[in-house]
């Protein structure tokens, strides 16, 4: 489907209704809605099954909201940080900032509930809040490189495989071969390092409100120091509101960065108090382990692994909540794109397959040594007050920028 049709340029022949939509768009809008009705009635039919029904329904559907935020507000990080680095336009970005404000205040709510003394020496149950070492910036650093290389990160790719990105399901194979080698220099790292390394978390020196306070001061200064750098805003269009020009802005549209932000801090909050951090690769990642431990390939205990909060691998028969989230991640993606006339299948090459895969497996070694991605050691990590976040955070900027220079995503 051609992205013209996205801008409006396909209506002027159809036949008059109250969002002036052609055909196509009715055909499309018909997919889209078929598309939303069964993930409804598949959350549903989880929700009655034994055991975690009730948790795989909700992951499902928290899922689809991320999908349909990430698509209609391009909520990439390798894109944010691209526009950045590349055009100096900081505008992006801000979806980011947004995301971790609203994020921060939430979890310190939420943190209340589940531990009301954050002085006790113990840390909130799963959230993702890590060691910090040098091996924290390497990996980091590779999985910024892996972005560059392969055009997005792990959850860009996921949302993009929605939209019929030929790249990203090569990216993610190599991410899966990356969570292989990355098991194999476990144990090497971990006696090396991160055995040694704190696990910092600010409420435990500051309390919620001191920890806060910090967070959104150190948010602030980056939205003041990246003011320099947003674009000016286009003047309004003025006229009436109509359905139609409500509908282009919710569904054609990119979304403003402080919408979308706002929105992915919520599911954030929303999915850690009623079921787990955001994260993407714990499935993932949890698949290649138990596919290397079935074949006699890799020791059944990995030290240290197993005590870590994150997206850390276990072995896993079933798909777990963080299997459905990415599950209706990539179909709530879907849904969207297709509405929106954005869903086009991407030209493959020789180079840009092989750089996809080298990408890939960069990111899966480096998110699994950071025991999570951009979305889950960045995004939720520093959601939730831990050092670990904001170092593997400023690790990824800079592996992006050095592919970048390198000119590794040309």
């Amino acid at each position: 489907m051609s992205n013209s049709v996205a801008g409006g340029s396909a209506i002027s022949g159809a036949a008059p209704n109250a969002f002036h939509l052609s055909r196509a768009d009715l055909l499309r809008a018909g997919i889209a809605v078929a598309i939303f009705l069964a993930l409804i009635v598949g959350a549903y039919a989880l929700h009655d099954t034994p055991g975690q029904g009730a948790r795989a329904s909700f992951s499902l559907l928290t899922g689809v909201a991320l999908g349909i935020v990430f698509e209609r507000g391009r909520f990439c990080f390798f894109c944010i940080f691209r526009d950045f680095i590349e055009f100096r336009n900081s505008g992006p970005l801000y979806a980011v900032l947004t995301a971790l404000a609203v994020g921060g205040i939430g979890y310190a709510i939420v943190f209340g509930a589940f531990l009301p003394n954050a002085g006790s020496g113990r840390l909130p149950p799963d959230a993702h809040i890590g060691p910090v070492s040098w091996v924290l910036v390497v990996a980091g650093a590779a999985f910024g490189l892996g972005m560059a290389l392969s055009g997005a990160c792990i959850s860009g790719h996921l949302y993009r495989l929605g939209e019929g990105y030929l790249r990203a399901p090569i990216a993610l194979l190599g991410s899966l071969i990356g969570f292989a080698a990355g098991f194999y220099t476990w144990q090497t790292v971990y006696l090396a390092a991160i055995s040694r390394a704190p696990v910092a978390w600010l409420p435990a020196t500051f309390g919620y409100g001191g920890a806060l306070v910090i967070h959104l001061l150190l948010l602030g200064l980056l939205a003041v120091l990246l003011l320099r750098f947003v674009p000016p805003l286009a003047a309004g269009e003025g006229g009436r509101l109509t359905l139609a020009r409500l509908y282009e802005a919710t569904f054609r549209k990119r979304w403003n960065p402080l919408v979308t932000g706002g929105l992915v801090g919520l599911i954030g909050v929303f999915a850690y108090f009623r079921v787990q951090p955001l994260g993407v690769t714990s499935q993932l990642s949890s698949l290649t382990r138990t596919v290397l431990e079935n074949n006699g390939l890799l020791a059944g205990r990995l030290n240290g692994l197993d005590t870590f909060a994150g997206c850390a691998a276990v072995v896993v028969e079933t798909i777990t909540e963080n299997g459905w989230l990415i599950s209706g991640l990539v179909l709530g993606s879907l849904a969207v794109a297709v509405l929106a006339g954005r869903f086009e299948l991407s030209t493959l090459t020789v180079r840009n397959s092989i750089t996809a895969l080298l990408g890939g497996i960069l990111m899966g070694w480096g998110s699994m040594l950071a025991l999570g991605c951009t979305v889950g050691t960045l995004l939720s990590g520093i959601s939730a007050f831990a050092v670990s976040g904001w170092i593997f955070g400023f690790a990824v900027f800079a592996g992006v920028w050095l592919g970048i220079r390198l000119r590794l995503n040309a």
